[in-house]
């Protein structure tokens, strides 16, 4: 694969698993008989991260639906048992969520609520940036967290068919340096034990949407540690977006299953396999948050469980590996 590519050419998209992101990411530019603007109602974008920390789960996200743009982050204080959150809707297509991500600032900027994401342009660190004020339901946050570029694991770059749509997503583990604020706490990120998983979607789903997802990250000798595990109706022969990422390397995972053990049980435990069994590993919850919009003929019901992992993956042992997993479903 050619070095500096786009994931359309001449009209023309690419299908299949990347060595790197593409220099641009537009899934709009493909040729089609339906006009652009159409188009874009249906294309759905966002750019989050999920933060890996002994002390803290957290997960921040701005997205464009493209009928509705919104932000959402939340911090779970394990010490306190206490989980804080904060939202802020715009526009829908207002966010223009960048085509190429060196040099881009993407941000989300509400009064008394600010995201900003600051890519570099070479291999060295990236910048998240959080200042949100305090509600009657959360105190502030606020913050900065320098990614180490030079030291993030391969990329998951992936792009393929799904029935009824298509999918393209970029993802990657970033040790990461700095401090965030929650109230009158503050977690010190320690770039040789901490991360931040970068997740990016720009992809036209199905209007009637359904996925199991989780990830989850550490450090061993030589790098970051991790997984993408996703669940969802697909395509007989393309790619899925699920991987094990270990040293130096990202590899495909295919055929994951997800089986909660007591599904009347909100926190039960969640056992995850690959049919080659590269990954076998069980997601303890720790905490849930849930996020439901009903908006007519649009509508998103979904929960993100925040714990750990223990287990196996690609050879290596995993134990107590924070991250997440979640279940969607929705009308687009």
């Amino acid at each position: 694969m050619q070095d500096h590519f786009s994931l359309v050419e001449h009209g023309i998209r690419r299908y299949g698993r990347f060595a790197t992101r593409p220099a641009t990411v537009n899934p709009l530019d493909e040729s089609s008989r339906t006009p652009r603007a159409l188009r874009r109602l249906r294309l759905k974008e966002w750019i989050g991260f999920t933060l890996i920390h002994p002390e803290l789960f957290s997960s921040l996200i701005m997205q464009d639906a493209n009928f509705l743009a919104s932000s959402e982050t939340y911090a779970y204080d394990r010490a306190r048992r206490a989980l804080y959150q904060h939202a802020a809707n715009a526009r829908g297509g207002s966010l223009r969520l960048p085509t190429e991500l060196p040099d881009a600032k993407p941000m989300f900027a509400k009064p008394g609520y600010l995201l900003r994401y600051d890519f570099a342009a070479g291999p060295g660190r990236h910048r998240l940036r959080i200042d949100i004020a305090a509600t009657d339901k959360a105190p502030a946050f606020s913050g900065e967290l320098e990614l180490y570029a030079d030291r993030a694991s391969e990329p998951l770059s992936v792009s393929s068919r799904l029935p009824g749509g298509k999918m393209y997503t970029h993802k990657a583990l970033y040790p990461a340096e700095g401090v965030l604020r929650v109230g009158d706490a503050e977690f010190v990120f320690d770039p040789s034990r901490d991360l931040a998983i970068l997740d990016e979607h720009k992809s036209f789903f199905p209007y009637r949407t359904t996925w199991l997802w989780g990830t989850f990250g550490t450090q061993v000798d030589g790098g970051p540690l991790g997984a993408n595990l996703v669940a969802r109706p697909e395509v007989p022969g393309e790619q899925e977006e699920s991987c094990v990422w270990s040293p130096g390397a990202c590899e495909p995972l295919a055929d994951i299953v997800f089986e909660q053990r007591k599904p009347a049980d909100p926190l039960s435990s969640w056992h995850v396999t690959s049919r080659d069994r590269r990954l076998d590993v069980t997601f303890e919850p720790e905490g849930r948050k849930d996020v439901k919009h009903q908006l007519g003929v649009f509508a998103i019901d979904y929960f993100q469980l925040f714990g750990h992992y223990d287990g196996t993956v690609a050879g290596h042992p995993v134990d107590g590996a924070h991250g997440v997993c979640e279940s969607f479903r929705a009308r687009l």
